[in-house]
């Protein structure tokens, strides 16, 4: 009896991902003619899975050379934690370039989401987050001075949210924004994206201690490195209603 084609394209995936799964990363996976042979399938097929792995990360093309085992895809579980702690917890190991830290003058944005007036100065960072050698983020972040005024006394903390706790300004909560969108040029550059690869996942934090906001940043974070894993439970009663007006929306 012969098999209907979803079932092929099925098969072939499963096969493929396991491969995978046994070999190492950038190892090469059977040519498209040979996956034929095996399958008795046509290369539509064979491209069919193929096209499905790598638009999960499992598998990743380079023109001119096949189609290898990709570096795995994260699980980015939305939490106040460190991204260190994150990579650590996943067997990696934690890399931070920093390209700004210095003081700005809020701009109205910024002074709004941290209830300070535009001017105020603020302490800001911007770093490139790595894991085993890979960039995973660009990550923005502003710090009202006023808070912290010696946070970047001896230079950028290798952990922000642990410089807060030791001067007194732990954080407790906070709240996050998603948007997926393309990568500017200067974020393609710095996390090493190839053409055709470029989606980014954008995350906007407002970051709050015991008096209120603390921190305001923005991470973008590579589309074929990272996943959102996001724990749910039953619903209780809202902590922070939040009522947006028409100008936060378009904001």
């Amino acid at each position: 009896m012969t098999q209907p084609s979803g079932y092929k394209h099925q098969t072939v995936r499963a096969f493929l991902a396991d491969l995978a799964a046994e070999l190492g990363v950038g190892d090469p996976i059977p040519s498209e003619r040979a996956l034929c042979e095996r399958f008795g399938v046509s290369r539509m097929t064979v491209r069919q899975a193929v096209d499905a792995l790598v638009a999960d990360g499992t598998l990743r093309r380079e023109q001119g050379r096949g189609t290898f085992v990709a570096p795995r895809r994260i699980d980015f579980e939305m939490r106040l934690t460190t991204f260190g702690e994150e990579m650590r917890s996943r067997g990696m190991e934690p890399d931070t370039r920093v390209l700004f830290a210095g003081q700005v003058p809020a701009t109205a944005t910024i002074a709004e989401s941290l209830q300070i007036d535009a001017g105020d100065p603020l302490h800001h960072l911007e770093r490139v987050r790595s894991a085993d050698g890979l960039p995973m983020s660009v990550e923005r972040l502003w710090i009202p001075v006023a808070l912290v005024p010696e946070l970047l006394d001896d230079g950028a903390p290798p952990s922000v949210y642990a410089a807060l706790r030791e001067l007194g300004c732990a954080p407790s909560w906070g709240e996050d924004t998603l948007t997926a969108g393309e990568a500017t040029e200067h974020e393609t550059r710095l996390l090493g994206l190839a053409v055709g690869s470029r989606v980014v996942m954008r995350a906007e934090r407002r970051t709050y201690a015991d008096a209120g906001p603390c921190m305001y940043s923005t991470a973008s974070y590579r589309g074929d490195r990272y996943s959102v894993l996001v724990p749910l439970r039953a619903p209780g009663e809202v902590l922070v209603p939040r009522a947006r007006t028409d100008e936060q929306v378009s904001a």
